[in-house]
């Protein structure tokens, strides 16, 4: 594959220290995406350094990979011309976990594979995160560090509660889905990192030797449903954990964080 920029940070030698502390548990690494252009957020500044509680988005995302246990290390991802940037604002906010920051590719999934290439050496298990669902709380990171040594691959999502239907070109309904089987997909997706790479490396052979169509490359979780034979397992994850798309979705935020605190 292609290089790629990327800047080592000085905590990556704090990083190591605590791995060595923790060599006898599995080592966890988060994979913190941020590397969208956020052209529905219409506004001037890309919405993960967008500021929610007079912090920047992605800083709420890293500061719980921080605070959590199970995480040794963190690898942000971010546009080429943010990776100063972004360095800068880990310092600003003392992020300590964060050891390397990674250039993003032209899709989601070539930016998580430079991220996970980017990964302290010895990850047993990985994380990927959107950086801009900045609610992440200790119990959902905790899941997903609990499940993922046992099942290898578990993505958190909730049951759908609005009713669904499916639509034809010209608006009309079609037919009306079983909510009962349908979940909401979040982050973050955790997989063994063996298992993740490998499904990676089958994936870019797949597109380059079949030119596969990869518009329908959504999240990890399907990279490895079809290029392993590993079944993803759903885990419980979180109606707090929203996703920051458009601007209804900061108002939003602002109230959940609020009402949150940093309980959460």
């Amino acid at each position: 594959m292609d290089e790629f920029k990327r800047i080592k940070l000085d905590n990556e030698n704090e990083s190591a220290a605590e791995g060595a502390d923790m060599q006898e548990h599995p080592s966890f690494t988060a994979v913190v995406l941020a590397a969208g252009s956020g052209l529905r957020m219409r506004s001037d500044i890309k919405k993960q350094f967008m500021l929610l509680g007079d912090v920047p988005i992605v800083i709420h995302s890293l500061r719980a990979f921080d605070l959590n246990k199970n995480i040794s290390s963190t690898v942000l991802v971010t546009a080429e011309e943010d990776l100063e940037y972004a360095a800068s604002l880990c310092a600003q906010y003392g992020i300590k976990k964060v050891r390397e920051i990674a250039e993003g590719g032209d899709t989601r999934f070539r930016s998580v594979y430079n991220g996970i290439r980017s990964a302290a050496a010895g990850t047993d298990y990985i994380l990927i995160h959107d950086g801009a669902r900045p609610l992440l709380s200790q119990g959902l990171i905790d899941r997903c560090c609990d499940f993922v040594t046992g099942y290898k691959a578990c993505v958190p999502a909730v049951p759908v509660t609005d009713t669904i239907k499916v639509g034809d070109k010209n608006g009309y309904a079609l037919e009306t889905l079983d909510r009962s089987s349908l979940w909401s997909i979040q982050t973050p997706q955790a997989f063994s990192y063996p298992l993740l790479m490998d499904a990676y490396d089958k994936l870019f052979v797949t597109i380059r030797d079949y030119n596969s169509d990869e518009s329908k490359i959504t999240d990890d979780g399907v990279i490895v449903e079809s290029m392993s034979s590993y079944r993803v397992k759903l885990i419980m994850g979180d109606y707090f954990n929203i996703k920051i798309t458009t601007p209804e979705d900061i108002v939003v935020a602002e109230a959940l964080y609020k009402d949150l605190g940093k309980s959460h």
